[in-house]
């Protein structure tokens, strides 16, 4: 079978912006969706099934949650594979290896009788749910450049924004009917029913002429790279401090609302709900004012701002003893500035790195999922019996994001913007070039060849 090599991208959009167009262009968006939700899923689904996980298999508690970090550090590393793999081979064959994986680890979860086996089996599980979380960024940077991909990202918040809020919910639910091995069947059938989906419906992203050779040495050399430049990576790093917050926010506030301001667990669930919806809104805010009323980078600068302050009035709310609304109102504020941050930071991460997007991604998850993975056992460190840990974890971690992207990001990403803008202008608007070398204005001509040789076909 000949490799699908016509994505929906931004042609399509400039030939004629049909109605055909505009399915195309939510067909993908609903399958990169899918596949960046495989993270979120995959970590928080069965966390409601831990007790009865640790009992069923004799383990201990520290023992059980080995599983929970296992496959984060499989999320991790799996990035830094299948990334700069997918930049040599295309999108569409790391892709398949890792659903593959992803489902036949998650068989084999649900059959585990042994904490350790599982816990190898759930690093397993991260490394092949990491390929689709990693390439799905990769492909939208394939795909569209400038303003293009920070409305598109923006657009994913409605899919991937809830879904490490629900999949607890979900987790739960499953658990009335089912034992903690159901989840993993659930979670089975997701990546087999996702792996139709992209088999069928996803092309490939990634013509031959943009891909490159992959060799060990080169690839820690683009890794390389990428870190020494300014605005990567303060973009990147600003991506995991604010990563941190919102695991620190997952983390602790159960224990904050619950046990110390005595909320019932009903309306804790709707708190959460109310900030996964404004985090969720956020981004759609977003996506309608990057271009029109601000740049990535005015809109990044204005949430990192809203955050810090919202940091400030939850610290001073727990010192000061203030009541327990400003508390709700600083913790709604402060997450729903993420559904801001999260977008643009990709944008920026990504830009001028079409050649390496692969690259790209993989070092922005590793740095969403180290950096803000460390945020969880510091809010634990500080106890339950206060809100403090969790409140200075969160104002902590906001306010070096803040600090790192002024300081690293903000100056290297206006000179990005200025190339993308007038790029954009005397190209008519299509910004689907890729504007890190001198031959950039002709890097829309191979997506074009691609889709004329697949209609030959």
């Amino acid at each position: 079978m000949e490799e699908q090599t016509s994505p929906p991208g931004r042609t399509d959009a400039a030939v004629g912006g049909s109605n055909s167009s505009l399915r195309r262009k939510v067909r993908f968006a609903l399958i990169l969706g899918g596949l960046t939700a495989f993270g979120p899923l995959s970590m928080d689904m069965y966390l409601p099934a831990l007790p009865q996980l640790t009992e069923d298999l004799g383990a201990t508690t520290a023992q059980a949650q080995l599983t929970l970090t296992s496959v984060l550090l499989g999320l991790a590393f799996g990035q830094l594979i299948a990334g700069p793999l997918s930049d040599s081979v295309g999108r569409r064959k790391p892709l398949m290896v890792g659903l593959g994986v992803y489902i036949t680890a998650s068989v084999l979860c649900a059959l585990s009788e042994s904490v350790y086996a599982l816990a190898a089996l759930r690093f397993l599980q991260g490394l092949g749910a990491a390929a689709g979380m990693v390439i799905a960024r990769a492909s939208v940077r394939d795909l569209y450049s400038g303003l293009e991909v920070a409305r598109f990202f923006s657009g994913l918040m409605l899919v991937t924004g809830l879904a490490p809020i629900l999949a607890p919910v979900i987790g739960g639910q499953i658990l009335t009917y089912t034992t903690w091995r159901g989840v993993f069947v659930v979670l089975t059938t997701f990546g087999v029913l996702l792996m139709s989906v992209v088999v069928f419906a996803l092309p490939e992203t990634k013509p031959p002429e943009w891909r490159q050779p992959t060799r060990l040495k080169s690839t820690f050399a683009t890794f390389g790279r990428l870190i020494a430049e300014p605005s990567f990576l303060g973009n990147a790093l600003t991506a995991g401090l604010a990563m941190a917050a919102m695991f620190a926010y997952i983390s602790g506030s159960s224990f904050v609302l619950q046990d110390i301001y005595g909320m019932s667990p009903q309306t804790y669930s709707l708190v959460f709900s109310m900030n996964a919806i404004g985090l969720v809104a956020a981004g759609q805010v977003n996506a309608r004012l990057v271009g029109r009323v601000a740049t990535e980078s005015q809109l990044l600068l204005s949430a990192l701002t809203s955050a810090s302050v919202a940091g400030v009035l939850l610290v001073s709310t727990v010192l000061f003893g203030l009541p327990l609304p400003v508390l709700l109102a600083a913790l709604f504020v402060m997450i729903a500035s993420l559904g801001f941050v999260m977008p643009n930071t990709t944008t920026l991460v990504l830009a001028n790195h079409r050649e390496v997007s692969g690259s790209a991604s993989a070092l922005l998850g590793v740095s969403q999922f180290v950096v803000g993975a460390l945020a969880a056992p510091l809010v634990g460190l500080g106890g339950v019996g206060s809100a403090l840990p969790m409140v200075l974890v969160m104002f902590g971690v906001v306010l070096a994001a803040t600090t790192v992207y002024v300081t690293l990001g903000r100056r290297a990403s206006h000179s990005a913007e200025r190339v993308t803008v007038a790029s954009g202008h005397s190209t008519g608007g299509d910004s689907s070039g890729d504007h890190s070398t001198s031959s950039g204005a002709a890097r829309s001509s191979p997506t074009e060849s691609a889709r004329e040789r697949s209609a030959e076909r």
